[in-house]
């Protein structure tokens, strides 16, 4: 891929800037040893669900140098990192690794390129396809959907909440 001026990167870069240090906040705040804590029985354990929101921005590089991920590969196979994340740090480091790496990979890339078709498969059955900045662009709603997931996990365990678009009983500034 030939590293050129392009929009539509630009425009998901400046989204996943505004994004981090948002993600960030809640990312610091999250317990320790509360990993498998959750709110109802059919919840996602906080545990998996702070890793998820801190890693979601290395989906960027499996969408712009990809064509597609399997979320069910053959036994033995994986395509994600699933090193338990236990700590804020750890949590914290985890996300601005995989922002720095996003911003690379969308530095790198072009608009022909985002426009060209990525998958989604579960099993080997295509169940998403679309072109990579659309991909790109939900991802960042996904992310900011469990973002908000997490901060209500962070009421629930009694820990302060911090502002992400605005300000919370907890944290007055706005972000």
């Amino acid at each position: 891929m030939k590293a050129t001026e392009t929009k539509t990167a630009d425009w998901i870069l400046e989204q996943l800037e505004s994004e981090a240090p948002r993600t960030r906040r809640v990312l610091e705040r999250v317990p320790e040893g509360r990993d498998d804590w959750k709110p109802h029985e059919k919840s996602m354990p906080l545990g998996r669900l702070a890793h998820l929101v801190a890693t979601i921005p290395t989906w960027v590089g499996f969408i712009v140098n990809k064509d597609d991920l399997e979320l069910n590969p053959p036994a033995g196979k994986s395509n994600v990192d699933q090193k338990p994340l236990r700590t804020p740090a750890e949590l914290v480091a985890a996300h601005d690794k995989a922002v720095a790496e996003a911003r690379e990979v969308l530095r790198k890339t072009n608009e022909e390129h985002l426009q060209k078709s990525w998958k989604l498969l579960v099993s080997g059955k295509t169940v998403s396809e679309d072109p990579r900045y659309i991909v790109l662009r939900d991802t960042l709603m996904h992310m900011s959907h469990h973002r908000g997931q997490l901060t209500v996990y962070l009421r629930l365990n009694n820990v302060p909440v911090p502002s992400v678009y605005g300000p919370t009983a907890d944290d007055p500034r706005f972000a």
